[in-house]
């Protein structure tokens, strides 16, 4: 509203309080006095808030990312069996997505999300192992803020590269709190990071992300910012803290998975998920709270969405698939958003959007300059989110793809991986194949899967050339974990999911645990290992070689705690329990920049093993 719009109003008032005062003869000077004074105040208020209305002050932006949650996971979608008001209020409170879609799993969702393209056109490929990694020449959706003068915080599960710079604090990221695996084997107490230092987290951890996130906020109350909270559940193991549990484990449950075989439904994980999930719903109701508190939720944009499809078989709306899948179930997530300043409450966007839209949007209706030179697939919704007419193109389409399949989506329709063609506006079972009748979309939709596809098969290699920086010049932090490294000799994972797993029965001496390194900046650095080692295998020696340095170490202590997780699981789990590794430093070691092999190799064993290996740290070591 301009100035002089409220000039207008104020003009017409003060006639009509002029006449009202005339009529019953009271004191015209004191009033006239009175009445000049509290003009000249309404209009300061004004003008000041016009002002504030086009300072271009920046509104804050929070996106909270679940992981393995299904779009049937809130009370909002129907399901009767939990309750989910504070996310369903940030819906009511401003606009909820219909047909929103992600990847099928983890690290391509978090790769399009951050980078607006396509997760195949990143060097996405895989969710452990490297192939998670973002291609260092994309620029992220943290960069893009950044560089806008935004303070920038990611808390919780990264997922996109561990080593810097794939590190968040390498993707535009000044603060970092959370784990970089793309799963986590315990919620309560569990080792974290803290900008690549390896800490103790407090208690569960959605809540100790949310308690960070909420930290960096209020420091940062002052300045524009941008919060990307990544919790780690519902994705197993799954744990959540009594209180919630305590709901569900006795709970009947209304609500039926519909589609295919019911034989493989765990009820205790089941009702695990939704617990975790009203856990989750907590949290983002202190999230909204702590921006109430602070009198700064007004302009602050908060959304929220998931990374994929529900982790089981459960009610998901009677849609076809679930994690993993290219079906409408594993890749239809809720997307909820409020902006109170901008965005009307009871917005319902039927268009369909995608996780690759979500930087140029954000971008757009912040202000905010796109600075990534390449393409975005992504488009901007943010004109539908306003009452004006929006030509989107009906020929709008979104691929879903991961594992070398693809599925596309149009407005109306569902191409499946098989070929097949859905009407997915009157179907969302995808229980009737309608190709025959719509031959010329089936066509169309085809010519463009295959076109998907070759350009899949260009953009990936067939093997990641990529090694795993090391020993970067600009962060003092190296973690090579377990993950990411190959064996011989006989020695295997505690568990075939590697993500955090570590490396048991070493027995024979010719073993080794070697990674392809680069090694970033030349210097010394001070190696640490993690390890565990059985009483009696003690007096173990072994030495770390990274091309032709080597440095020895041995292991004088035997340390032997049990495996843990289990004491927490509601369910029993697929993935690796956990031990309690304990730190050894071995010694410093002078690198070269280049290429190498970095190779961990026994040299004596006194006793049956030489150890169990989680994790080895490189830090680099401060000239004096």
């Amino acid at each position: 509203m301009t100035l002089t719009i409220f000039q207008l109003k104020l003009s017409i008032k003060y006639r009509e309080l002029l006449i009202f005062f005339n009529s019953v003869k009271i004191n015209y000077k004191l009033i006239r006095i009175v009445l000049y004074m509290n003009i000249f105040k309404f209009f300061i208020l004004c003008f000041s808030l016009v002002l504030t209305a086009y300072s271009g002050e920046k509104p804050n932006v929070i996106i909270i990312l679940t992981d393995d949650q299904g779009w049937g996971d809130l009370s909002l979608s129907g399901n009767k069996d939990l309750e989910t008001p504070n996310i369903d209020s940030i819906a009511k409170g401003g606009a909820q997505f219909i047909n929103f879609y992600v990847a099928p799993v983890c690290s391509p969702t978090r790769a399009e999300f951050l980078t607006g393209r396509y997760s195949f056109r990143c060097g996405v490929y895989s969710t452990s192992k490297g192939g998670e990694r973002i291609d260092l020449d994309e620029v992220t959706i943290a960069d893009t803020f950044k560089a806008a003068g935004y303070k920038t915080g990611a808390f919780g599960k990264w997922h996109s590269g561990m080593q810097y710079p794939y590190h968040p604090n390498g993707r535009g990221f000044d603060e970092y709190y959370g784990f970089c695996s793309g799963h986590w084997g315990n919620y309560f107490n569990p080792v974290l990071e803290h900008n690549g230092r390896l800490v103790k987290g407090n208690g569960f951890c959605v809540d100790d992300f949310t308690e960070k996130a909420m930290t960096f906020i209020e420091s940062n109350k002052d300045n524009s910012f941008f919060v990307y909270l990544a919790y780690n559940t519902p994705h197993s193991p799954m744990q959540v803290p009594d209180k919630f549990w305590n709901k569900f484990k006795n709970k009947k449950l209304q609500m039926k998975h519909n589609t295919g075989s019911s034989k493989k439904i765990k009820p205790d994980f089941l009702k695990a998920a939704l617990a975790m999930c009203e856990n989750i719903d907590w949290n983002v109701g202190r999230i909204l709270k702590k921006l109430d508190d602070l009198g700064i939720a007004e302009n602050t944009i908060v959304l929220f969405f998931s990374d994929n499809g529900p982790n089981s078989k459960r009610w998901n709306g009677g849609m076809k698939g679930k994690k993993g899948s290219r079906d409408e179930g594993g890749v239809r997530s809720p997307l909820v958003m409020r902006w109170p300043a901008k965005i009307k409450a009871g917005i319902r966007v039927e268009k369909i959007t995608s996780a690759i839209d979500l930087l140029p949007s954000l971008a757009s209706m912040t202000g905010t300059p796109l600075i990534s030179k390449k393409p975005l697939d992504g488009v901007n919704f943010e004109g539908l989110l306003t009452d004006k007419e929006v030509d989107w193109n009906d020929k709008r389409l979104v691929a879903n793809v991961w594992s070398k399949k693809f599925s596309i989506r149009s407005q109306k329709f569902r191409l499946d991986e098989r070929g097949d063609l859905y009407d997915i506006e009157n179907d969302r079972g995808q229980q009737k194949v309608v190709s025959e009748e719509y031959p010329a979309v089936t066509v169309r939709l085809k010519a463009v899967m295959e076109d998907y596809k070759k350009q899949y098969y260009s953009e990936l290699p067939k093997e990641d050339p990529r090694p795993f920086v090391i020993c970067h010049k600009d962060f003092p932090y190296t973690q090579i974990p377990a993950r990411d490294g190959k064996v011989t000799g006989g020695i295997r994972r505690s568990n075939r999911w590697p993500n955090c797993s570590y490396f048991t029965n070493w027995i024979d001496l010719n073993g080794t645990i070697s990674f392809d390194v680069e090694v970033q900046s030349e210097g010394e650095y001070e190696v640490e290992i993690y390890y565990t080692c059985s009483k009696g295998s003690e007096g173990s020696t072994f030495e770390v070689r990274v091309g032709s340095q080597a440095v020895k170490g041995v292991i004088s202590e035997a340390h032997d705690p049990p495996e843990t997780g289990m004491e927490h699981d509601r369910s029993v789990r697929m993935e690796s329990y956990v031990k309690d590794f304990k730190p050894l430093k071995v010694g410093v070691i002078k690198l070269s920049k280049g290429k190498a092999v970095l190779t961990l190799k026994a040299l004596t064993k006194p006793g049956t093993q030489v150890m169990d290996f989680r994790l080895l740290m490189l830090k680099k070591v401060q000239s004096k």
